[in-house]
């Protein structure tokens, strides 16, 4: 389509996967112009009828030949067999990007032997990505917050928080991997030893606590789908509201530790409300005994993160709301996201969320596999 612009900065897969969209909105108007008996009011909105996957293709314009080719193309970015096979090694460029930058004596001594030795210590060989980023942090952000303990100065302090800063996004991103797919590390029992117990020194640096995204995202927020039940919904607020806004954030902010077990409590699940609080107040516990110990290094290293990282989420939350369907509330198809110039690449959490109920177990690159495969149920608001 003539007037979408493909970012630079988008991965190959997402590029890939925005023309095929695209595609679809081109024929499907094609189409919508050629034929008269087209009802005006349809597009690609769900009519909740039973029409077959076979007329929606028809109708709108999607192409299985074309969803065929993208699909394969696709799995050969994750297929280590396939021509197309290409690692994530850094978030920032692709791997031919990489190849283009670097010396070819650096690329060809360095970086391809990087990645064949962290294709045998990561869970999946697209992710080199994850063992490149736990070296990142093991190796700057460990050290420096041990070091503010040691011999704080306040110009330390503020280039740790901003370093941390700029960690968090991806961290983040990193953490949704490995709490929706019990780890990214290769299943061999040391490796296995260390992915089960790194977030518990790497968490609280990043502003996260001991297992809460655990508890609140896979055990509460996929279950409940931005529904009425949803501690983190932005239903019962309006969102141009300022006092709404404060309220939504406030809330998440003083009162998550209480909120979340009593959610488990109202559900009858009462051991997850036991492990959610106590991991929670753990946590709490322990930033406490930190600042007992260096009152100035805690507040840089631990509670600046914590308060950045919670307040982000929810401005996170708020800037992105779903839409859920009073009809059918629990459909992934019928309920919607609202993203406003977010690039692409930054919102791997909101496309998971668009295919929860059948990825829970994939990783990023298999949702954009399953995401094209879905065109046609989503044209009809259907689920397969």
């Amino acid at each position: 389509m003539e007037e979408i612009i493909y970012s630079p900065e988008l991965t190959i897969p997402d590029t890939l996967l925005l023309r095929n969209l695209a595609d679809d909105i081109q024929r499907h108007k094609e189409i919508k112009g050629a034929s008269s008996k087209v009802d005006r009011d349809e597009g690609y909105s769900s009519t909740g009828s039973g029409r077959s996957a076979e007329n929606a293709i028809n109708k709108y314009g999607i192409s299985e030949e074309r969803d065929a080719s993208d699909i394969q193309k696709l799995n050969g970015f994750n297929d280590h067999e396939s021509k197309d096979f290409e690692p994530t090694v850094i978030s920032s460029l692709d791997l031919a990007d990489l190849q283009a930058k670097l010396p070819a004596v650096v690329y060809q001594n360095v970086v391809l032997p990087y990645i064949a030795w962290a294709r045998t210590i990561v869970r999946h060989d697209t992710d080199v990505l994850m063992l490149t980023h736990l070296i990142m942090y093991f190796t700057t952000s460990l050290p420096s917050a041990i070091w503010l303990f040691y011999n704080f100065t306040y110009l330390h302090g503020i280039f740790h928080f901003v370093m941390q800063f700029w960690y968090m996004g991806t961290y983040t991103l990193m953490m949704h991997q490995h709490i929706h797919m019990g780890g990214i590390l290769a299943k061999r029992p040391l490796l296995r030893l260390f992915d089960t117990y790194f977030p518990y020194v790497t968490d609280p640096l990043m502003g996260h606590t001991w297992n809460t995204y655990f508890y609140h995202h896979v055990k509460h927020h996929h279950v409940e789908g931005n529904g009425p039940d949803d501690l983190s919904s932005t239903l019962r607020y309006q969102r141009d509201e300022l006092l709404h806004f404060l309220h939504y954030i406030g809330r998440f902010l003083v009162l998550i530790w209480l909120d979340l077990p009593l959610y488990y409590l109202r559900k009858g699940k009462y051991a997850n409300a036991a492990r959610a609080a106590f991991w929670e107040l753990s946590n709490y516990t322990a930033i406490y005994m930190m600042y007992q110990l260096n009152s100035r290094a805690a507040t840089f290293v631990f509670i600046c993160p914590l308060t950045l990282m919670r307040i982000g989420l929810m401005v996170g939350n708020w800037g992105q709301h779903a839409f859920v369907d009073a009809d059918e509330p629990d459909s992934d198809f019928r309920s919607s996201i609202t993203l406003i110039d977010v690039p692409i690449d930054l919102t791997l959490d909101e496309r998971a969320e668009m295919l929860r109920r059948h990825t829970r177990r994939f990783g990023e690159e298999e949702i954009k596999v399953k995401f094209a495969a879905s065109a046609a149920a989503a044209a009809t608001g259907k689920e397969e």
